[in-house]
């Protein structure tokens, strides 16, 4: 069985450009020749469509992925309920079971490069297994992480990096999203996370990118090392 490389996209927030940050590194990997596969553990927010449940952003992963995959392949648990997924789980009497997402990981591995999208922040509940932080602790995937530069961004995003070290894992890169257009300061908050964060700013992605555009924002290079 072939191993290829595999990447965990987190971020400071929920709503922060996760997928979005995924189907540009999707895209220009395919770019490159790399094939790669999208892959959502857990969805919340989902629709009834065709006799299952659906997400949105799972739909895109699949429509950008280089690799015919089924949605249930991409994405192992879904929920109706727009809530976190511990508790999406627990009102239908679910368990999120690592073992059952793990399994899904291996299997898309084997045949592609695997760009995992996280649900909501980095310490996330997914219920009595752990968090989305165990989770990533569970696949060894190297993390990148989403920072949605609005007021408040140092905080939070400093507050996860230092969550990412102290589980020793490792942090590949960051992802600056410009949320807000009329940040006061962007380029000095820009600054100080770049000068903060050892690991490399992988590009800053422009506020209002659709998911359609261009990846050129986006620096391959240092997850391709």
């Amino acid at each position: 069985m072939s191993i290829n490389p595999s990447w965990f996209i987190t971020g400071t927030d929920t709503g922060i450009g996760k997928t979005a940050v995924a189907i540009a590194l999707l895209d220009a990997l395919s770019a490159r020749g790399i094939t790669a596969v999208g892959l959502k553990p857990v969805a919340a927010g989902c629709v009834w469509e065709e006799a299952a449940w659906v997400n949105d952003d799972v739909r895109l992963l699949q429509a950008h992925s280089r690799l015919p995959v089924t949605l249930s392949e991409i994405n192992p648990y879904a929920f109706e309920a727009a809530m976190a997924p511990h508790l999406a789980a627990a009102a239908l009497g679910v368990l999120i079971a690592f073992a059952k997402i793990k399994t899904a990981y291996d299997a898309l591995r084997s045949r592609a490069a695997v760009v995992i999208e996280g649900a909501g922040g980095f310490l996330v509940p997914l219920g009595p297994e752990g968090s989305v932080a165990d989770c990533c602790a569970l696949l060894q995937a190297p993390i990148i992480l989403v920072v949605g530069m609005r007021l408040g961004c140092l905080n939070h995003a400093l507050l996860t990096v230092e969550a990412i070290q102290n589980r020793g894992l490792t942090l590949m890169g960051w992802v600056a999203n410009q949320l807000d257009p009329h940040m006061m300061a962007f380029e000095e908050n820009l600054t100080t996370l770049k000068e903060a964060i050892a690991a490399p700013c992988l590009g800053v992605m422009p506020y209002g990118a659709p998911t359609t555009e261009s990846s050129a924002w986006l620096n391959l290079e240092p997850l391709l090392k």
